[in-house]
């Protein structure tokens, strides 16, 4: 009994293959093959196009962006404002970068007089704020004027560059 199902069972896998030969192999050519290669070519259309899109949507939201932002962070500032301020205050000194609030209050607006006297007491510990301390620690008195009084123009290179 068991050598029947055996060479029964062989019988139909041999029909099933002879069959699939004869229509075409499946998955590997036939009309199954060529709906599937139709399909990779109507995928990478797609996604061609879709990616085309996303450019253009993100261009235009790029574009939007700095119509409305302005040009503020395109005023020039030092690298030793970038390098011990921007990170906190923004580039313009703003408090404000890529949208996100920053850790550090605004600082555009502010007169230098009054910017000197918050960098001093911030050296000498009478503000208390350790990033700053530690950012000031060895800077001189020099370099404390510096920095006042090129924060102290952002405000106005602001206005010029809104003209």
């Amino acid at each position: 009994m068991k050598n029947i199902i055996a060479i029964v069972s062989t019988i139909i896998v041999l029909a099933l293959m002879v069959f699939t030969f004869t229509n075409g192999r499946a998955f590997q050519g036939g009309e199954a093959g060529k709906i599937i290669e139709d399909m990779k070519y109507i995928k990478a259309d797609n996604q061609k196009t879709s990616q085309v899109k996303d450019n253009d949507d993100e261009e235009d939201k790029l574009k939007a962006l700095r119509d409305k932002a302005g040009s503020t962070a395109s005023f020039a500032v030092s690298n030793a404002y970038k390098t011990k301020c921007a990170s906190c205050h923004g580039v313009n000194g703003s408090g404000i970068q890529n949208g996100k609030k920053l850790m550090g209050p605004k600082l555009i607006g502010q007169s230098e007089v009054k910017l000197l006297k918050d960098l001093v007491d911030f050296k000498a510990g009478r503000k208390e704020n350790l990033i700053m301390k530690g950012l000031l620690i060895n800077t001189s008195e020099e370099e404390l004027k510096m920095f006042a009084k090129e924060i102290g123009q952002f405000q106005a290179k602001k206005d010029a560059l809104a003209k």
